[in-house]
């Protein structure tokens, strides 16, 4: 990166580039590994997968959480795939049935006897660890032995998501997709709402043109982190006081993702639309009902105040984790590479809820990877980000291109990523 205005096209397809992330990115930042609902008991285990290594999340039995490279000592055996529980709190090797503990220790060599004192030394049979520790609901890993703390890493963007409680929230849905694009232009398109005009235009309630491209406020922070947030100063459309207005925007949203808004607020929101006094700004009011709703159902709310500002934006965290909270739920989204392809990805999409207190959700499960055009699957709102990007992936290869040329504000939050990964690329991060 020379400029916070232009990225390098080849930054997303060129192979030496890719396979320095693989060096010197992903085995030294700090990444959301798995939901920690997906391992609620202990010998609860969820492999993670970067490019070319495994790793496996173990629940322990203490509450704690543990994660191993996933590979046997003895003969390079990958020990789990995919998901699933550890009988007696015992992983066993599929080849040759050597085992662990959870917590990483060798438990049985088959047939140690054939084998000489110096291929067993404990020390050498344990699962090699890797660093792990939990923030927002999340195990969070790190490959590099010399790792700085999880949450000086995330910092600031951890302390703002703090403030809207996502400690609390929990799966309502978790999908997947395969694109044909470079991990980052997949989360690229998310990182400003400069785009909603043209992508999303019945999120614009018929304004068009008329719709502000400085709808939203931006700041980018160290570490690669950002937010953008709305723009309190502008309205849109019929203005957020009226009932109507307030009640059909976000029910576009509900009907277009099933995710920052679900039907349970629609409820809520309907419940008082005939009730609000004239005069009375409805928003306020709706959101005093929600809070109403939720105190009487047991449900964790953050503490009302200018953090709820954050309600309809969106955190960003480096390297691949997005956050976008709204009335006690959220939208969340994870990027990464796929079969060690510079210009394929996997791309995971959570809509999250608060759920009351006393009830238990169970063990999350991924409901299934589905191709970005099934609209049985997926709402409007995600099939027409997809749409997006694998266009952006073939245009990359476009002789008429050279780089992208950015708005200074309203993306600059894709260019502070980049030279955060010029920083790890360069073997100056930790």
């Amino acid at each position: 990166m020379e400029s916070p205005l232009h990225v390098p096209r080849e930054r997303y397809y060129d192979r030496e580039f890719y396979d320095l992330e693989k060096a010197y990115l992903w085995p030294r930042v700090w990444q959301m590994a798995c939901r920690l609902e997906e391992i609620p008991s202990p010998g609860d285990w969820v492999e993670y997968e970067i490019c070319d290594q495994s790793i496996v999340v173990v629940r322990q039995r203490d509450g704690s959480v543990k994660a191993f490279y996933n590979v046997c000592p003895h003969r390079a055996t990958q020990l789990c795939q995919g998901t699933g529980r550890a009988p007696g709190d015992q992983i066993t090797c599929p080849f040759h049935g050597w085992r662990w503990d959870i917590d990483g220790t060798n438990t049985l060599v088959y047939g140690a006897d054939g084998f000489d004192p110096a291929c067993l030394h404990p020390d050498d049979l344990r699962l090699r660890d890797v660093n792990v520790d939990t923030w927002g609901a999340c195990a969070w890993i790190n490959m590099d032995p010399d790792a700085r703390p999880l949450r000086d890493a995330l910092s600031p963007g951890a302390e703002l998501l703090d403030s809207v409680a996502v400690e609390n929230m929990r799966i309502w849905w978790w999908k997947e997709v395969i694109l044909d694009a470079n991990w980052k232009v997949a989360q690229e398109v998310f990182h400003e709402g400069y785009h909603v005009m043209q992508t999303h235009p019945q999120l614009t309630m018929g304004a068009g043109l008329a719709y502000p491209p400085n709808n939203a406020q931006y700041t980018v922070f160290e570490n690669g982190h950002a937010r953008f947030q709305g723009n309190p100063e502008l309205e849109v459309g019929a203005g957020p006081g009226t009932a109507d207005a307030f009640i059909e925007r976000l029910r576009v949203l509900w009907e277009g993702q099933d995710a920052m808004v679900l039907e349970q607020d629609l409820r809520v929101f309907e419940s008082i639309r005939d009730q609000v006094p004239a005069g009375v700004d409805f928003g306020h009011a709706a959101i005093g009902a929600l809070y109403e709703h939720a105190a009487a159902e047991g449900i964790p709310m953050p503490p009302p105040g200018e953090n709820l500002q954050l309600w309809g934006g969106e955190i960003f965290l480096f390297p691949n984790y997005f956050m976008l909270p709204m009335f006690g739920n959220s939208l969340a989204y994870r990027s990464r590479p796929f079969r060690d392809d510079p210009e394929r990805c996997r791309f995971e999409i959570w809509s999250l809820t608060t759920y009351p207190e006393s009830h238990d959700p169970g063990r999350a499960r991924l409901q299934g990877r589905y191709a970005k055009d099934d609209i049985d699957n997926w709402g409007l709102i995600p099939r027409q980000d997809m749409s997006n990007i694998e266009r952006i992936q073939r245009g990359l290869h476009s002789r008429g291109f050279r780089e992208s040329r950015l708005a200074t504000d309203w993306e600059r939050a894709v260019s502070n990523m980049h030279e955060e990964l010029d920083r790890y690329l360069s073997a100056q991060a930790r």
